[in-house]
């Protein structure tokens, strides 16, 4: 069965310590490894979750020590409903077949995506501010907009190689 790697920051790591394995040996599928961080709103746990090959977010929100039991499923509903949401079409037992079980493992200190998350999360304390609490945030909308971000992926300077995460991220699901 597929599994999907999740590497998480020194600060999520620590609130997730039963979830963390170190079996490193799974093969990442096609949309290689992911990232993940946590911030708070309202003194909330969100998730902020970045796709290390195309830099594609999602935002789990409320994460309760409770939930982590059902993780993989609160993971994949987000993706599919920010994946519909962005207009990349795919249904969900593909998308499920894609991503297979999650493999929680520590940091695996990717300096390029972890810089492009706190650049995300500098944003989204900005978007605090603008909508208030949480129950007032439209998350999909605020992940949309960090997904519509120009981002680089290359290694030229050209403005061909800029692109923003939809994008890249349709790309790979539709190879």
């Amino acid at each position: 069965m597929k599994r999907t790697k999740i590497h998480t920051t020194k600060k999520l790591e620590k609130l997730v310590k039963k979830l963390i394995t170190t079996d490193q040996n799974t093969d990442c599928g096609i949309l290689g490894k992911w990232n993940a961080t946590v911030f708070y709103v309202d003194r909330k746990k969100c998730w902020l979750i970045t796709n290390g090959l195309t830099k594609y977010n999602v935002i789990l929100t409320d994460i309760k020590s409770s939930d982590l039991s059902k993780i993989e499923q609160i993971f994949k509903d987000a993706l599919f409903g920010q994946l519909i949401y962005d207009g990349i079409m795919t249904d969900f037992e593909n998308l499920d077949s894609i991503i297979g079980g999650l493999d929680f493992l520590p940091t695996n200190n990717d300096r390029s995506t972890i810089g492009f998350q706190n650049h995300n999360l500098e944003a989204l304390d900005w978007w605090k501010y603008e909508f208030g609490n949480l129950e007032n945030m439209p998350i999909k909308d605020l992940t949309n907009r960090l997904n519509t971000s120009p981002i680089h992926i290359g290694i030229g300077r050209k403005m061909s190689d800029y692109t923003n995460s939809i994008d890249e991220m349709k790309k790979v699901l539709n190879e």
